[in-house]
């Protein structure tokens, strides 16, 4: 009987004990994956970056005193500096930007195998997708011209006043540091930047990390300094940015973010290139690639829509496909016969076709840069410029005498609510000038580019979901302010620019077309071998 009830027993106890077994395996194993998602560790969170509910050694940032001049001060710029502690989307832009779309969709396939890799792991893939055959040169264009947009747009206010109050700025990441060096040492005056270095072959990234490996920031610390240590650290409150605090004399944690507003920019952000409009999240990336082939087919069946379609149709198709177009004022009639000179602010090439459809009137467009494509598809007639101020006169008093003309003195486009010095030819030519102010919104594409392919910038700009235009026609230049009135072509140009700026809520600058391209491609913006074409 004893031994009848041990052999029972035992089947029992092993059945127990695989239950129990199971309960522990199972239930840690969802905990896990439930915190993980919870925390977006599946997209490349800062180190271990649970949360910064727990519990810390350090005070927070918001007791720190930035008018307080620190000697030496120490951050890293994913978690600290930046409010998102995601920093998929940057790896994502220099994917898109710098590389291509089909590298971007690689990019964004592989983030599922990033769930079961640890975090030196998920940054060595994110690596080798983004930069594995990538150009030095795309690298360094993407990093001078389209990161440090989204970098501003996420910048910590707490955490630059206090980098701001210091008088040596480091920071210590583990992310690249050709993807941050150039912003932190333009925009933040940051001085030493240590980051993870990339192996390079020629003019090409391998995608591999170099030998020195990851920087493992506390451990980059020592290295650095040495025996001194920095006067204050700022980080979070994971594991790995306690070890790096703790090096320093004094350390806060970062437990309130706020976005720095536009007016508190350490430097105005004007220029800036790119096709993406949005910071490109996992979730926005894969809205973009879902949106792609609705918004190249309608982008096509709009760009058909304006260049076939009457005035009276065109609005109305337009309005009916998503364009949002606002039209405020109407254009005076003409008192001396020939043609009232429209000035226009720019915002991209279908200025003067928004212009033109608005007012439902023939307008001839006279531009510096056209492509053949854009000129060919154009639904108006357009005139190449040549930058020879005589030639660029006579033909423009010519077009004057055939009709309504169209111009935008600033000579190329901005993105950002500033306008370029007006060139001051046009007030030369015409006593019946008549300023437009012009806007545009997108959500997903811009329509401008400045080292990208400008035959397509009309494409892009079609392919956003609800793309605006507002169009403001403001009355006729009075004829005491114009130069028959006795007023200098400079005189003229500058007044006008200010109404116009006025009437967007917009800053005036004096900044040119010459300044815009040195700044994002390195050139003066000429096409070599137009400078002599003959309209």
């Amino acid at each position: 009987m004893t031994a009848s009830v041990k052999t029972m027993d035992f089947p029992m106890v092993l059945l127990r004990l695989t239950e129990w077994f199971l309960y522990q395996f199972l239930a840690n194993s969802c905990y896990s994956a439930a915190m993980k998602l919870r925390n977006h560790n599946f997209f490349l969170k800062n180190n271990n970056n649970r949360a910064s509910h727990h519990f810390s050694l350090f005070p927070s940032l918001s007791k720190f005193n930035p008018h307080s001049r620190t000697q030496t001060l120490v951050c890293d710029i994913n978690g600290s500096l930046l409010t998102s502690k995601c920093f998929f989307p940057y790896f994502m832009l220099v994917a898109f930007e710098g590389g291509s779309i089909f590298r971007a969709l690689l990019l964004l396939l592989s983030s599922p195998i990033l769930l079961i890799l640890d975090y030196e792991l998920k940054m060595r893939v994110m690596i080798f997708v983004t930069f594995c055959g990538l150009r030095l040169k795309d690298m360094e264009n993407v990093s001078r011209a389209v990161l440090p947009k989204f970098y501003l747009e996420n910048l910590n206010l707490h955490a630059f006043e206090a980098l701001d109050s210091a008088g040596y700025r480091g920071v210590f990441t583990s992310v690249p540091r050709v993807m941050v060096e150039g912003f932190l040492k333009e925009y933040l005056l940051v001085d030493s930047v240590v980051g993870t270095e990339l192996q390079t072959v020629g003019k090409f990234f391998t995608g591999l990390v170099s030998s020195s490996g990851l920087v493992v920031k506390h451990r980059a610390l020592v290295d650095f300094f040495g025996e001194k240590r920095p006067d204050v650290g700022i980080g979070t409150s994971n594991l790995h940015d306690h070890l790096f605090l703790s090096l320093c004399k004094e350390a806060y944690v970062i437990n309130k973010e706020a976005k720095m507003p536009r007016n508190k920019y350490p430097k105005p952000l004007i220029f800036h290139d790119g096709r993406l409009a949005f910071l490109p999240t996992p979730l926005a990336t894969l809205s973009m690639f879902m949106w792609l082939p609705i918004g190249i087919f309608l982008s096509i069946v709009r760009l058909l829509a304006g260049i076939c379609l009457p005035y009276k149709h065109a609005l109305p198709f337009a309005a009916a496909t998503g364009v949002n177009i606002r039209l405020k004022g109407s254009p005076p009639p003409s008192e001396s016969g020939k043609g009232v000179l429209y000035v226009c602010t720019h915002r991209t090439l279908l200025d003067p076709v928004f212009l033109s459809t608005s007012l439902s009137k023939p307008l001839t467009a006279v531009t510096y840069s056209l492509s053949k494509m854009s000129e060919i598809m154009a639904p108006i007639r357009t005139v190449r410029l040549t930058r020879d101020r005589i030639r660029d006169g006579r033909t423009m008093q010519r077009l004057l005498g055939e009709g309504d003309l169209v111009v935008c003195p600033e000579g190329t486009t901005c993105r950002e609510p500033y306008l370029l010095r007006f060139s001051s030819l046009f007030a030369e030519l015409a006593d019946e000038i008549v300023p437009v102010a012009m806007n545009t919104s997108v959500s997903m594409f811009y329509g401008t580019t400045a080292s990208g392919l400008k035959c397509l910038d009309p494409f892009f700009f079609l392919m956003n979901p609800r793309p605006s235009y507002d169009i403001h026609v403001l009355g006729k230049v009075p004829s005491e302010l114009t130069c028959a009135g006795g007023k200098s072509s400079f005189e003229v140009a500058n007044w006008i620019q200010r109404q116009l700026g006025d009437a967007l809520g917009f800053e005036c600058t004096s900044f040119t077309r010459r300044d815009k391209y040195l700044m994002l491609a390195g050139n003066e913006g000429v096409v070599k071998g137009r400078r002599d074409h003959k309209p």
